[in-house]
């Protein structure tokens, strides 16, 4: 079920946006311009601005972080390069799923039925063994289920069922994924 969205009265209070100043800071020169196989380097930037994040998680080092003390990554978890983690409500990434390049998770968004446009947000969750492919747009309140695959360039707006596989925009359903589960970690 597609989690409800939550209006936010001030979104953007001075600790908030001090917060993302210094973040988006270090990002440009401590994070981005660190080599790809520095995990651990990343890692700890994003643990420092309050990431849950373990400790063989892999943060590629063009991924963009909005907010890191809303994002939670597991074990062996992935954000890839060029993701962008709009993390304005809580992004989590459950054990051994990925995240592709060009990825755009979107936890808020404009309510349009109010003329005001107030902030919503909602917590976005990618399964455990998801995968999430190249250039798929997953927005406010999603969660796609264990073991799911989001085909590429796919618009989820809608929770993704576990074990199966979706494309299109919006994601349709295309097929139950069957794997070797004795190749899955418990």
């Amino acid at each position: 079920m597609v989690t409800a969205l939550k209006k936010k009265e001030d979104p953007f209070s001075i600790r908030n946006k001090l917060g993302r100043v210094v973040w988006n800071i270090v990002w440009v020169v401590l994070f981005r311009p660190s080599p790809r196989a520095c995990h651990a380097w990343r890692r700890g930037l994003l643990k420092l601005f309050g990431a849950r994040i373990a400790a063989t998680a892999k943060p590629y080092p063009s991924a963009r972080v909005w907010a890191p003390w809303n994002l939670v990554m597991e074990a062996g978890s992935c954000l890839a390069d060029h993701v962008d983690c709009y993390c304005m409500d809580t992004i989590t990434l459950r054990a051994y799923s990925t995240v592709s390049q060009y990825t755009f998770l979107c936890a808020g968004s404009h309510d349009p039925g109010d003329l005001t446009l107030p902030l919503v947000t909602a917590p976005i969750e990618i399964g455990k063994h998801a995968w999430v492919t190249a250039d798929v747009f997953i927005g406010p309140g999603v969660t796609v289920g264990e073991g799911a695959v989001v085909g590429v360039r796919s618009s989820v707006h809608k929770d993704i069922e576990p074990w199966t596989v979706v494309i299109g925009n919006p994601a349709r359903f295309l097929k139950q994924r069957v794997v070797d589960t004795q190749k899955i970690d418990s």
